[in-house]
């Protein structure tokens, strides 16, 4: 199944989840225009990093996760990802479910991904994920594990 999943396009797309697709919460103005400031902001700012909207990731053998921003340093060599992102990152919608959302963030870091950012549009909140763990930021940015890339507040929620 996951071979038909893999070659067939979803608008919007779907995550493939142990056989099952599952809808994701996408398409409203906030989540949107917040997805469109970090993808100028992280192209503008590091062009050699590849910043891409909507990517399939492989996060086990039976699930395909799509991130809404994933960031890696080169292009993946096929059509998804099959190997570790730098960043991945969630843009909450209103409709999310607290669950479902900390088992995606708990398979991205079980994966391996170091830098997992998750950004709530209509609270102008900032989280990380890490070791099971989602944190609330009270800085202005985030900061990737080494310091090396920035994404500021006033980027992410600029009109």
């Amino acid at each position: 199944m996951s071979e038909h999943y893999l070659n067939t396009s979803y608008d919007p797309d779907v995550e493939y989840v142990d056989g099952t697709l599952v809808e994701r919460n996408v398409g409203d103005w906030t989540h949107s225009l917040t997805q469109s400031n970090i993808l100028f902001a992280l192209r503008t700012k590091y062009r050699h990093l590849k910043t891409v909207p909507g990517l399939r990731a492989q996060t086990t053998p039976t699930r395909f996760r799509v991130p809404d921003v994933t960031v890696l340093r080169e292009a993946p060599e096929g059509r998804y990802l099959t190997g570790v992102a730098l960043i991945a990152i969630e843009i909450l919608s209103e409709a999310d479910r607290m669950s479902a959302i900390m088992e995606k963030l708990q398979e991205y870091d079980e994966r391996g991904i170091p830098n997992i950012w998750v950004i709530d549009p209509r609270r102008r909140q900032l989280a990380v994920f890490h070791s099971g763990s989602l944190q609330t930021l009270t800085a202005d940015s985030f900061q990737t594990a080494r310091n090396e890339f920035e994404l500021t507040r006033a980027e992410i929620f600029q009109a």
